[in-house]
């Protein structure tokens, strides 16, 4: 080999391996790659005289840097508007039989991947079905990565099975289910949400029995990329959010919340608002 040749294969190789391990961190750092990142030291929370509502915000999986920290701010305003103390966290061990008893609902704020331990998952569980109320956001139904059955056949119901890429953002028709739900009823039909992210789900849930709050037009944006290749559109009915009862419990999800502006828009801070009422055991 030549004598130049050699220099210039070792800058190569190094400059690779620098290439390498950057594109690693920026997938590790945005959660692209999984992590499993586990909490054991429960926070201190103390005795509320108040509605408490918990808003939980960890992510082991895709981090929505730009949502989060808006849609947290929105929610506290929100809670706070209704009269009750708000308490956010992303520390998973506060998933215990103990502080979990002190809330009157929790809200799952774009939560990705696998983030609570065995007994921490437990202990959601049975406050759920012992009467508790829970309301997820986006992407805590929107990951490949929960390892957890229960919670993607049960709680939320179906498997996230992609979202829109061409182009990722798109103006959309959302249709209201069922015009007679107070939950509901404010929005006007269709509700046109602008620039949004939208999923796409391996099951519709209304066949489980849950029942759907909104639906997607599909004729009103373009679906490439939304689901595996070949199979672009759920077939009939494309549910974007949904509430169901479970055990004693009350449990809502919404798809809706990609975007921050998203969360400042009027409608949907209403409609989050009356989804807070209803999973506390309000009539809605």
């Amino acid at each position: 080999m030549k004598n130049w040749l050699k220099p210039v294969l070792l800058s190569f190789l190094v400059l690779l391996i620098a290439l390498l391990g950057y594109g690693y961190y920026q997938l590790k750092a945005n959660g692209i790659i999984p992590r499993k990142i586990y909490e054991t030291e429960a926070p201190v929370v103390s005795v509320f005289d108040k509605p408490a509502i918990l808003v939980f915000t960890k992510t082991n999986g895709f981090i929505h840097k730009d949502a989060i920290p808006v849609a947290k701010q929105v929610l506290g305003e929100l809670i706070v508007a209704e009269g009750w103390i708000v308490y956010q966290t992303d520390n998973g061990a506060i998933h215990t039989p103990e502080l979990l008893e002190k809330f009157d609902a929790i809200v799952w704020n774009n939560v990705s991947g696998d983030v609570l331990t065995a007994d921490q998952r437990e202990a959601l569980k049975q406050w759920i079905e012992n009467g508790g109320g829970w309301l997820g956001i986006h992407a805590s139904g929107g990951d490949f990565s929960y390892e957890w059955d229960w919670y993607v056949d049960t709680l939320i119901g179906a498997q996230f099975i992609g979202h829109t890429m061409d182009p990722q953002f798109q103006d959309a028709d959302v249709m209201v289910a069922d015009k007679t739900v107070e939950l509901t009823s404010h929005l006007p039909d269709p509700w046109s949400v602008k620039q949004e992210e939208w999923y796409a789900f391996d099951q519709n849930v209304r066949e489980k029995g849950y029942e759907i709050l909104l639906t997607l037009d599909e004729s009103s944006y373009i679906t490439q990329g939304e689901t595996w290749i070949g199979n672009d559109r759920m077939p009939g009915e494309h549910p974007i959010a949904w509430r169901h009862k479970l055990g004693q419990g009350r449990v809502l999800y919404s798809a809706i919340g990609h975007q921050p502006h998203t969360y400042k828009v009027p409608e949907y801070q209403t409609f989050l608002t009356k989804a807070l009422h209803w999973v506390r055991g309000e009539q809605q």
